[in-house]
């Protein structure tokens, strides 16, 4: 059987099939720049799901905040281990940054139990003490999304993509309106999976301009 193996032309002709696709299916969708264009391909393939073309949310400002946040040597809070997994962290420390999640730092397990609250949420309050400049990378815990806004501070930019039934929706609808800086799924679909593409879309497209 003939079949492509090589990781880099397998990923080069799904792009293309990707675009094909939204070609025949949105002949007069039109991407606001070239950099909005990878971050939803990439979220498209990492999905299979075209959705994404019209359920991803950008604040005016999300794009070149996360991207300056980035270049700055910023720090990738994280609410779950496999949206951290997924991160391009090799890529990311040539800038500078890194990437870190709490939820299971002994820290926020005391914390979470002593309050009453999940340990994503005391995970966003542990991050929230620490220095240096922060972009928030949420795929999974709504909660995690609501602690963050209820801070009522200002950080460099926030990914909030959980997915789910409770809080989901609307934890994404509370980071459309906080005017942070910010890329959201609107409705329920999200995920770690989606949360990393995004970063790994804007990492990409940094290394490339470069």
């Amino acid at each position: 059987m003939d079949y492509l193996q090589q990781p880099q032309a397998i990923e080069a002709k799904s792009f293309v099939i990707i675009s094909d696709i939204i070609k025949e299916m949105r002949p007069d969708y039109r991407f606001a720049s070239p950099l909005h264009e990878a971050v939803i391909k990439r979220v498209i393939h990492t999905t299979a799901d075209f959705d994404w073309l019209d359920i991803l949310w950008f604040s005016d400002d999300a794009l070149a905040s996360l991207c300056t946040a980035i270049k700055q040597g910023c720090t990738l809070y994280t609410d779950t281990t496999m949206a951290l997994s997924g991160i391009n962290k090799t890529l990311l420390a040539q800038f500078g940054g890194e990437a870190r999640c709490y939820i299971s730092d002994p820290r926020v397990v005391r914390r979470a139990k002593a309050d009453g609250i999940t340990r994503s949420m005391a995970a966003v309050d542990l991050a929230l003490g620490e220095e240096g400049g922060k972009v928030f990378v949420f795929g999974n815990a709504p909660t995690a999304l609501f602690r963050l806004l209820e801070h009522n501070t200002l950080v460099n930019g926030v990914v909030g993509v959980p997915v789910g039934f409770v809080g989901a929706a609307e934890s994404k609808e509370a980071l459309v309106a906080s005017g942070l800086p910010g890329i959201a799924a609107r409705g329920r679909k999200g995920g770690s999976n989606v949360a990393a593409a995004i970063v790994n879309a804007l990492l990409y497209s940094l290394r490339e301009a470069q």
